[in-house]
């Protein structure tokens, strides 16, 4: 079960970067040309915010069972000192539950927005910010911080 999940939350960071950046991109063409905030906007607001949180739900499953992070808090002192098992153990949740909510904080402000202009601002920078916690927790292979390949396979 823990490799099927792991498979799936590596899939899904792909999609989670590409619903993100896009509604980046479509919240900055509405700003920047003035459109209104049609259902479609709305709906990819949302999407965006819903995917995010199925990505978050895999990961917790997996910090839940991963044997990495087993050890980490059952060897605690001496897990730490490895910057791999700190990374995983603490850094990379703690940063994507930051990246989540700043997110999901964004997508619901931007819902209240009386105004289509505000509306894609807040979604542009509220989004932003959140890409970019999430682009520093990833362990990308040419990560100083923690290195795992562009996509987990069984």
């Amino acid at each position: 079960m823990y490799n099927a999940i792991l498979f799936l939350h590596a899939i899904m960071k792909w999609i989670v970067l590409i619903v993100v950046v896009i509604a980046i991109i479509n919240a900055f063409k509405g700003y920047y040309k003035n459109s209104t905030f049609s259902k479609i906007n709305n709906s990819q607001r949302h999407w965006t915010a819903t995917i995010v949180h199925i990505q978050l739900m895999l990961g917790v499953s997996l910090y839940v069972q991963s044997p990495i992070i087993k050890y980490f808090w059952n060897n605690f002192n001496q897990a730490s000192k490895n910057f791999d098992n700190l990374f995983f153990g603490l850094l990379h949740i703690f940063l994507m539950l930051v990246a989540i909510a700043v997110i999901t904080i964004g997508s619901a402000k931007a819902k209240r927005k009386q105004e289509d202009r505000d509306k894609y601002k807040t979604i542009m920078v509220w989004f932003t910010i959140g890409l970019i916690l999430i682009l520093i927790a990833i362990p990308w292979p040419f990560s100083p911080l923690a290195s795992r390949p562009y996509l987990r396979i069984f």
